[in-house]
């Protein structure tokens, strides 16, 4: 009977949610290539985020990849054995309690995808640093992430120091040490640093436990007119499929405000891209919210948190192969402003990061063509006209954003872009 009365206490402590669909938090895997980032996530969620087939032919993540966890408590084992990612304790074998639940992107750690990884950053509200034990820290794509984070403002980060079951005690301590040199006068100074093996689970429980305590879920405002950053768009239907029994695409992404509701009017923006009398330009897409799903449930709303998808009326040939990520979706006339054009006032790095030499920043030139990340959209800016702190930037393709999104700047430098600072929309048409 004590025992009963005991549990009951514990139940209320912790507050337990009534129930647990919608993830609350988008938290980020990155780091450098082969760090571990995909085997963590598969940790943590039971999913491998590598699906598709040049993915899985060269073992790397090419693309943003998805999955959401739900983090559990045993109310017998003591902390922070008591915390896991599944129903039964695997320690004692107790029924647990669901007390969180989340999203994973998982981003591509390779040179050559740091457009995709700041797409990504856009959805991002934490982010999990993966470092690998059996090698020297930083990397260079240790630095150039940890320099996008900074950029984007995520400062909620964890440090994962994985792989330390194939180094010996020795090489992880003085790896830890690195790892500490590394981010002492970074905004990950104060960040936990987990010693861990995603392969074999070990400290799993310990990382579950600062995910909860310490990833904090940001406030949102649900009042506000709903906007949806897409990260993916896709067709769900098979080949051969029946025409009668086609299903319309799916968007996919999180909102950074409001909430959406099956039977929604939405718009799309910038949109399609269109040709008349030699004239390119975009045009915004308007349908209907068919459904709306978060992980494998249907739900009838969504709002700010996690990861979601739209499922919409449109012909699946518009979406398929991700042809709408980047733009962003909301209630028809809410949007905000499609650019084709702006002003920028760079915040250069002085140095800089994810290349072998960390050459300096040299100013930005005229006629220079830069890569632009604007919330979840990537687009080609060509340089126009300078300023004396201004540049002014032509795009190839428009995005839709507010003058307080963050862009970031990258530049070509051999073959590979290379980030070189950040601004804010200042003006333009």
């Amino acid at each position: 009977m004590a025992r009963t009365k005991e549990k009951s206490t514990k139940q209320k402590e912790i507050q337990i949610p009534e129930i647990l669909v919608q993830p609350e938090i988008n938290i980020g895997l990155v780091g450098h290539v082969d760090s571990g980032k995909t085997t963590l996530t598969q940790s943590l969620s039971g999913k491998w985020t590598d699906t598709h087939s040049e993915e899985i032919k060269r073992g790397i993540t090419i693309r943003l990849g998805y999955a959401d966890a739900t983090f559990y408590k045993c109310e017998d084992c003591e902390d922070p054995q008591c915390y896991c990612a599944t129903k039964i304790c695997p320690n004692c074998q107790s029924k647990t309690i669901p007390i969180k639940k989340v999203s994973f992107v998982d981003a591509p750690g390779h040179e050559t995808l740091m457009a995709t990884m700041l797409c990504g950053a856009a959805i991002m509200d934490a982010a999990i640093l993966v470092v690998a034990a059996n090698e020297p820290c930083p990397q260079p794509q240790t630095k150039e992430h940890l320099t996008a984070l900074t950029i984007c403002g995520i400062e909620n980060i964890i440090i994962v120091q994985n792989k330390i079951d194939i180094v010996s005690k020795e090489e992880a301590l003085q790896n830890y040490e690195q790892i500490k040199e590394f981010i002492k006068n970074t905004i990950a100074k104060d960040a936990e640093i987990i010693p861990m093996s995603a392969q074999h689970n070990i400290n799993i429980d310990v990382l579950i436990k600062n995910i909860v305590d310490r990833l904090k879920t940001p406030k949102r405002d649900p009042s506000k007119d709903p906007i949806m950053f897409v990260a993916r768009s896709f067709d769900v239907n098979k080949p051969g499929t029946n025409i009668k029994e086609l299903v319309g695409g799916v968007l996919g992404g999180a909102l950074k405000q409001g909430i959406l509701k099956t039977g929604d009017e939405i718009e799309i923006c910038p949109g399609q891209k269109t040709e008349t009398q030699g004239k390119i330009q975009w045009v915004p897409i308007t349908t209907i919210v068919a459904g709306l799903r978060t992980g494998e449930t249907s739900v009838d709303s969504v709002g700010p948190g996690g990861s979601v998808a739209v499922l919409t009326l449109l012909d699946p040939s518009i979406v398929k192969s991700d042809a709408l990520t980047g733009n962003v979706v909301g209630h028809k006339g809410k949007l905000p402003k499609v650019w084709y054009e702006f002003h920028l006032e760079p915040v250069l790095l002085e140095r800089i990061v994810g290349a072998k030499d960390e050459l300096v920043v040299e100013p930005i030139k005229k006629g220079e063509f830069l890569m632009l990340n604007v919330n979840s959209a990537a687009t080609i800016g060509t340089v126009v006209e300078l300023r004396k702190k201004q540049i002014f930037v032509r795009l190839r393709i428009p995005v839709c954003a507010t003058t307080q999104d963050r862009v970031t700047i990258s530049r070509m430098l051999g073959n590979r872009w290379r980030l070189i600072g950040y601004s804010n929309i200042i003006e333009g048409k």
